[in-house]
Order: structure tokens, then sequence, then C-alpha cells
């Protein structure tokens, strides 16, 4: 939007469609997916039976409507994620213990990575791989998990401190998994986005950052959180929303503001031109000068 482009169009919308479509890039994603299979034992996704398997086959059907793929693959950025909440969310939500969720880690991130490679040999050099979010502060297992004992939350956010320990084994088994990627094909441009960090950031110091609500959704039907596990924003009776949405750091109990997102777009950005050698053959400098400009060097 701050480039001038439009949103990336979904690939599931327009396959049946022509190169031309996606001239400006193309959106893999299915909501509600998960890194995982749908017949992967032990998590039963509710929302779709696409996997991230799906999403790069898809992806792959594509190419072959390039007959410049290889060109296409060279200049392009694959932002891979960030992908695997789902999978541990209706995990919990199952009512799985975080004993059994923490042994679907490596399954998840080997997902993330054998992706990474197969689109490697495919031709793709640079990608942009987000971890997970703090989710021990989602109003979504703030509420799934309301009632927990006083030393289980962070005094000093009210988070969930065993759910963002959790985000941060994923995290680490992600990261350590990239770099044997990196060693294997030194020639690519894998960059980690901390989301975990940048977002932990905000909520140690919310006036900082010009937030006033960090726990409780902008837009819900009411309770602690404003979140409700079986009806969520946008199914009535809907109660509560907020009149401002930019001093909430949560939009709907699951999916933050763009407030919130605006400022984690600001630190990947700088990420992105701290590590990526090659950025500027994937942008022209017109472009990446008016993505300083949007983009100031990160405070955070």
């Amino acid at each position: 939007e701050a480039l001038g482009l439009p949103f990336l169009p979904p690939y599931y919308r327009y396959k049946n469609g022509t190169s031309e479509n996606f001239e400006n890039g193309v959106n893999f994603a299915v909501g509600g997916a998960g890194a995982l299979n749908s017949s992967f034992p032990g998590i039963y996704n509710p929302k779709t039976h696409v996997s991230l398997v799906d999403e790069v086959n898809s992806f792959k059907q594509f190419l072959n409507l390039r007959t410049d793929f290889k060109q296409l693959l060279r200049n392009s950025l694959i932002v891979m994620g960030e992908i695997g909440g789902n999978d541990y969310g209706h995990a919990f939500k199952q009512g799985k213990s975080i004993e059994d969720v923490r042994n679907f880690v490596p399954p998840v991130v080997d997902s993330i990575t054998s992706s990474i490679n197969e689109l490697i040999e495919l031709g793709e050099v640079t990608f942009l791989v987000p971890g997970n979010f703090p989710i021990g502060c989602s109003p979504t297992y703030l509420t799934l998990f309301q009632g927990s004992d006083k030393d289980q939350y962070d005094p000093l956010t009210g988070c969930l401190t065993w759910l963002n320990q959790f985000s941060q084994c994923h995290n680490q088994l992600l990261r350590k998994e990239l770099e044997k990627i990196r060693n294997l094909h030194p020639d690519t441009n894998i960059v980690y986005a901390d989301y975990y960090s940048t977002t932990l950031r905000i909520y140690h110091s919310p006036n900082k950052f010009g937030f006033k609500e960090t726990l409780k959704a902008c837009c819900g039907t009411g309770g602690l959180y404003n979140y409700n596990l079986s009806r969520a924003c946008g199914y009535p009776p809907l109660r509560q929303c907020c009149n401002d949405p930019s001093s909430y750091m949560s939009w709907d109990g699951i999916h933050y503001t763009e407030a919130v997102n605006r400022l984690i777009a600001n630190v990947v950005f700088e990420e992105l031109m701290n590590s990526i050698h090659s950025l500027n053959n994937l942008c022209p400098a017109s472009t990446i000068n008016k993505l300083r400009m949007i983009y100031p060097k990160s405070e955070m």
C-alpha cells in the first residue's frame, strides 16, 4: 500500500487465469492453513485441509504459467510464513497438553525448512522467514487459559510466560535449521524475521509506541480480553468494538492491528536492508529509496 502497489492477489482466486494476474506478486496463503498435512496424527484442522505442502505445490503450478520462471525466481523475494501458529493453536484448543504440543515443533519446523529446500532446488535464492509471535500475549490464549495461577503470568506484561517460552522453543529450532540451510546453500539469502522479540518490546513499553490496550482485542464479543472462543469478531452479538484501533495491539484476539503490523514491517525492512546483499537486484533504487522514506531506521 505504501509503495502504491495493490494487495497481492490470492492464487486460489485466479489459479485458472494467466500470469498477467500476478505481475506484482502473488499470495499462496490460505486462512487457517498449517505447516502440517491434514493427515498428520494428533491435530485436526477445522478450518481447511490446505497445508504448506499444498501451497508450495500451488506455487509450482504457478511457475508453469511462466516461461521465464528461472529469472523470476532469481529476482523474487519469498516470504515463508509466519506459519506453524495455526498448528499449535488447533492443538491447544483441542485440549492437547504443552508436552504434547511441544512434540509437534520438530515436524512443523521440518515442514518449513523442507519447503525452503524444495524452492531452492527450483532456483529461488531470497527468503524472508518469520518466527512465531509471543502467543502468551494473545487474547486467544489468555482467554483459553484464563484462570491460570498468578505465577504463570509475567507481572510486567500480563502475558502467560510458559506459552511465550513455547514460542521461543519453536523459534530457536527454526533458527538452528535455517543456519544449516545457509551452510548448505551459501549463495542463498535467508533472512530470519524476529517477530517474537519485536512484538515483545512493544508489550514491555506500550506507551512508548502509542498503545493503551495490549491484551484486550479491539473487536470482540466481550469478556476480560474481549475475545470469545466460540463467537469471534464479526459474529453476533458484536458488543465490543473499540473506537481507536491504533491504540490497541490486538484487532480480533488473533491478529494484530495495522498499527502493530506497521512497526513490525519497519523492523523487518531494516533486517532485509542489513542482511540481503542482493536487495538492489530485487528492487530498483527508486523503490529502495522510497522504502527508506516510509520506514526510517527503527527505534525499536
